[in-house]
């Protein structure tokens, strides 16, 4: 008898039925709003005299424009100050609950909402949000929809959609000292393309991903949106249920209950997949994006590439690099440590393990990716560590991510980012240019100013 994977039995457990269209009715277990997507979908809910279906099941969070200094409102943005109150307004209205800042649960959505325990195996989560394929780590299947699909799910619960093929994408080996879940991720954009995982949910898994935290899951689930893939996630197992005891939203008097149906959702010995990638983590260095999208990427010791088409070469002159020159060495005018992608506690206690004793060279930007985060990493001293060296710490938010707030490159300047994506313009100004690379890449390129290899503090 062939077996399952946890996509295809959570899928059967969440159908509802087929729609006229062909469709698959989704019954969705979670739904997440924010500021930014959520507007016109409460008010065509609004317009159509429809109720909220299950507002117990929605919770909402500003994030993408909420600035990371001053906090006093009104903000000083108006527009800023306008979709916060508007969330504002919305939740209270429909009875939502909202992760309000100073609550100790605001943040970066894909942040707070896994630390606060409310994603959980076999769900089907959803987002007005391309990243929240993170959810993928704790076994669920989670999808970022559209403005017109928030309003669906607010009014229905449910979502129409076409079933998904599953690829499983093995990282064996061991990753090196050094290498991060951000590195690794990189790297299979660079293999299986920008556009390969479409139509797709990656299923990862194999030694170098047995042996992550949940929080290195979560990076790697984040991320497989960036390569085509509508979702991205990780068989739930001990390091899953250790992380979820305890948390505030996660079960409580069933929660071994709850470990026996995790454990059954996870995919059969046996699962059948529809492709099947194998990658040694083993061979993967310190990734730096050399381009204008996550998979024009390259190891950092390797030469810039030669163009392959028009469109590398209209990256290259965009990025201001040429063919044959090392990546490693190249400036940097700021570093930027945070994002839904790499703000957790770990990613910042590993920036600080690189930074503490030294100086950083260029404007660097740490930002918690939630009050959480930031309360935490306060009680722990990294605060102290990162502004003994000269770098800015900031309130929880998207921050520099994306140009949706105050912190934001000018013209031409370079960054190293841990954020998610390098598109033209999308941390500022529309010639600013952006690395991506892993939270020690970054902290060891603010102390030197310049794209630094990590392993080289480590040998250390």
């Amino acid at each position: 008898m062939k077996g399952r994977n946890l996509c295809k039995k959570v899928w059967k457990n969440h159908k509802i039925g087929v729609l006229p269209t062909g469709k698959d009715q989704i019954f969705i277990g979670k739904h997440f709003v924010h500021e930014v997507t959520s507007p016109q979908a409460f008010e065509e809910v609004r317009e159509k005299g429809l109720g909220i279906r299950r507002p117990d099941l929605t919770k909402a969070i500003v994030d993408h424009v909420i600035p990371t200094l001053n906090r006093d409102r009104p903000f000083r943005d108006d527009k800023a100050e306008l979709m916060t109150k508007t969330l504002e307004d919305n939740v209270r209205e429909f009875g939502i609950e909202y992760f309000s800042p100073g609550s100790g649960k605001q943040g970066v959505c894909h942040v707070s909402f896994p630390e606060q325990g409310l994603i959980w195996p076999g769900q089907t989560a959803v987002c007005g949000d391309s990243h929240t394929c993170t959810y993928g780590a704790f076994g669920a299947i989670s999808i970022g929809i559209g403005t017109t699909q928030v309003a669906q799910v607010l009014a229905t619960q449910s979502l129409a959609m076409d079933p998904l093929k599953v690829r499983r994408v093995n990282f064996n080996g061991e990753k090196e000292k050094g290498v991060s879940a951000k590195d690794l991720a990189l790297h299979m954009m660079k293999e299986l393309g920008i556009d390969g995982g479409i139509g797709f949910a990656y299923e990862y898994g194999g030694q170098a991903v047995e042996e992550m935290s949940m929080e290195e899951r979560m990076t790697l689930c984040n991320l497989s949106t960036e390569g085509g893939a509508r979702a991205g996630y990780v068989n739930p197992d001990e390091t899953t249920f250790q992380y979820l005891e305890g948390r505030p939203f996660a079960p409580k008097k069933d929660f071994d209950k709850a470990v026996k149906y995790w454990k059954s959702i996870a995919s059969d010995s046996n699962a059948q997949y529809d492709d099947v990638a194998n990658i040694d983590a083993s061979r993967i260095e310190p990734q730096v994006t050399w381009g204008v999208n996550p998979g024009q990427v390259m190891g950092i010791s390797e030469r810039i590439p030669e163009p392959e088409s028009k469109t590398d070469r209209d990256a290259l002159d965009y990025i201001g690099l040429e063919p044959g020159q090392k990546i490693q060495g190249q400036g940097i005018d700021v570093v930027f440590i945070g994002s839904c992608t790499n703000g957790r506690i770990s990613d910042l206690e590993e920036a600080a393990n690189i930074i503490e004793g030294r100086k950083v060279s260029v404007n660097t930007l740490v930002v918690p990716g939630s009050e959480s985060v930031k309360y935490e990493a306060e009680r722990k001293g990294l605060d102290r560590i990162f502004k003994d060296a000269g770098a800015e710490w900031r309130e929880p938010g998207c921050s520099m991510c994306l140009s949706m707030n105050p912190d934001q490159l000018g013209d031409y300047e370079r960054s190293a980012s841990t954020s998610n994506r390098n598109f033209k313009g999308r941390q500022g100004a529309s010639t600013s240019r952006t690395h991506l690379v892993s939270p020690v890449t970054a902290a060891a390129s603010a102390i030197g100013g310049k794209i630094t290899d990590p392993r080289g503090y480590y040998n250390e």
